[in-house]
Formats: C-alpha cells, structure tokens, sequence
C-alpha cells in the first residue's frame, strides 16, 4: 500500500483559490508573500478576489494554481509520499513536493513556462477539442489520417482518462479532426476555452525558451519517484527528470497510463493537492478501488 500525491494543472483555478490556507497559516502566509516578491507583483490579490477573466491571463493562471498546490502540500500534516505526480503543469508542483525543484526555483520556472506558451499561442492560432467517448486508438488513428491529407498538426494531447481524450492543433485541424471524430462515434467533440495547442508541436518556440531556463536549473535527486507525463513512468534521475520535463511543452500528457502504472507500482491512496479535484474524478474513472481524498 502506496500514498500518492498528485497535482493539478492549468483549468483548476478558482476566484478566491488559496484565501483559506493564506488566513488560517502562518507558514502558507509566509510562502504567498514570499512568491508575490519573486513575481514582482501581488498574484495573491488576483487569486483571493480576481474576476475569472483576471485569473485567466497567463502569466497568473499557471503560477496560481502551482503556488495553490504546493503550498497546499507543504502545510499538509501527513506522511512523506511513496510517489507523485502531477496533470502537466502540476508536475512542476509534484517536483517541489519530492524535493527535485526549491519553491523559489518552481516557481521561476513556471513563471518562465506561462509567459513561454502565450508567445508561442501568439505565433501560431492554434486551439484545443476534447473528445468523448471514443477509443484511444481511433482518436490518435484519425488524428494521422487528417494531418495526413491536409498537412495540418493536430495530436492527441491529454490522455485524462478511459473516453475521454483532449486533442490539439491548429484551428483548421481541429475543425476536421473534430467532424471526422464525430462521424467516427464520438459521443461528443467540444472545442475547448484555451489559448493555443497545449502539448503539440505548435508549443516548440515555448520548449526551445523553457529548455534553457531548465537547463540553467539545478535539480535535486527526488525523495520519491515522480511519474512524468511524457512518459508515464517512475523516474528518479535528475537528468532525465530534465529532460522529460521539457518534452513535456510539445508532447502527450499521459494521465491514464500514469495512475495505472502508479497502480500497479502499488499505489492505493491518492491525495490531490491544490484547486479542485478534477484529478480525483479522473483517477476514480481509471482505477475505481483508488481511495481518493484532497488538500485546498
């Protein structure tokens, strides 16, 4: 029996997303104030009171929901975890919570991700689909047959959870994918509020700019295996930690195959730490017998 961690990402936030932990902890207070001096302005203002539009802006939404899930996690009086991991951005929270990123140094780098992506959103319109209910395997297989015949990217882009799988690409690719899936079964093919094609090739100007800021990062060896999107498997080693972390920018996050590895790897207790609990909807759905409980 195995106590996992995980963490949420981007799509978590909430008006008034961390004001409980800020008021009722002295130590959560300390690590607020210390991240609005690092980011150089008050994200905690726009977090405890923001307009949804306000929490939306980029250089906020991934800072804010990392800073709401790690220090969740940090004043947490629980064990140590065996394990974690987090939904794309999230994995930068799991990285601070297995002591393989300082908070100062997550932080920096997530700030330096956001403003990244938005660039590369920018240099290339570009959107997201989720897709209902259809196979695994006749997403990814039409999603080659469209970039195929009409030369425009679109990939499977989250693997959240069995039936339910987020594509992404550019705007014209997305159109087609999205009637061909329909026409294939999909019980629904909804395009996505999001800024640009998250975790595709589109997203390369953010993984070149990302890359160098990792690189020039040190990175600690973990006190427990964290489970990388890219690869959906127990890594320890820092270099490939690294590594993994920036292909994460233009590749797949694959969260089914990562509970059921972490499952089979003996994991039975899961813990989300930050906004929501979308992940302990989706981890129920993947594996029914998980106890699943979470930390605001």
């Amino acid at each position: 029996m195995k106590h996992a961690f995980v963490f949420p990402g981007q799509g978590a936030q909430f008006s008034g997303m961390g004001k409980a932990l800020y008021e009722g902890n002295d130590k959560a207070r300390g690590y607020f104030e210390q991240a609005n001096g690092i980011l150089g302005f008050r994200i905690t203002d726009i977090m405890f009171s923001g307009t949804p539009e306000e929490l939306k802006e980029t250089k906020v939404t991934q800072p804010a929901v990392f800073l709401h899930s790690v220090i969740a996690y940090k004043t947490l009086d629980k064990p140590k975890p065996d394990m974690v991991a987090g939904h794309s951005l999230g994995e930068f929270s799991a990285l601070v919570a297995n002591g393989v990123l300082s908070f100062e140094d997550g932080l920096k780098l997530v700030s330096i991700r956001a403003q990244a992506m938005q660039k590369a959103c920018e240099i290339n319109p570009s959107t997201m689909a989720a897709i209902l209910a259809l196979s695994d395997e006749k997403v990814e297989e039409i999603c080659k047959e469209i970039e195929a015949g009409s030369g425009e990217v679109v990939v499977p882009a989250n693997y959240n959870c069995p039936g339910q799988l987020v594509i992404s690409g550019s705007l014209k690719g997305i159109d087609l994918a999205c009637a061909a899936l329909k026409e294939a079964g999909a019980k629904r093919a909804l395009v996505l509020p999001v800024g640009g094609a998250f975790h595709s090739p589109l997203m390369e100007p953010a993984r070149e700019e990302l890359a160098s800021a990792i690189e020039a990062t040190s990175f600690h060896r973990p006190s427990a295996p964290v489970y990388q999107n890219i690869t959906a498997t127990a890594v320890t080693d820092p270099a490939a930690i690294k590594a993994n972390l920036i292909a994460q920018l233009t590749g797949a996050v694959k969260w089914t195959q990562t509970v059921q590895q972490m499952v089979a790897d003996g994991a039975t207790h899961f813990t989300e730490c930050g906004p929501g609990k979308v992940l302990q909807g989706l981890i129920l759905k993947i594996h029914k017998e998980a106890i699943t409980d979470g930390r605001q």
